[in-house]
């Protein structure tokens, strides 16, 4: 299979990482405002983690039903907790 690899700023590095963290951000979040899917932020979090966080993460994100937007709650409608502050480079919020 022949990947394009994908080239982000650092800046841009740390929000992927940012939302693939939070519980709320489901991955078709992620595709939308960065054009990765979720293979490719999987293996985005693999190396640019240390190996047990990205060990964490994945224990944590798997079958995890708010990070896949199809097996969420009927009543959960936004990206990110209430409870979250306003990130400014985030281009979802603005629109």
């Amino acid at each position: 299979m022949n990947r394009t690899k994908k080239v982000f700023s650092k800046p841009e590095l740390d929000r992927i990482i940012e939302m693939a963290w939070e519980d709320r951000t489901p991955f078709e979040a992620i595709r939308i405002q960065f054009g990765i899917s979720e293979q490719e932020v999987i293996d985005l979090m693999r190396r640019e983690m240390k190996a047990s966080s990205f060990k964490m993460w994945r224990k944590r994100v798997q079958g995890r039903k708010t990070k896949h937007f199809r097996l969420r709650s009927e009543n959960v409608s936004r990206f990110k907790s209430s409870r979250q502050r306003p990130i400014s480079g985030n281009k979802i919020s603005k629109r």
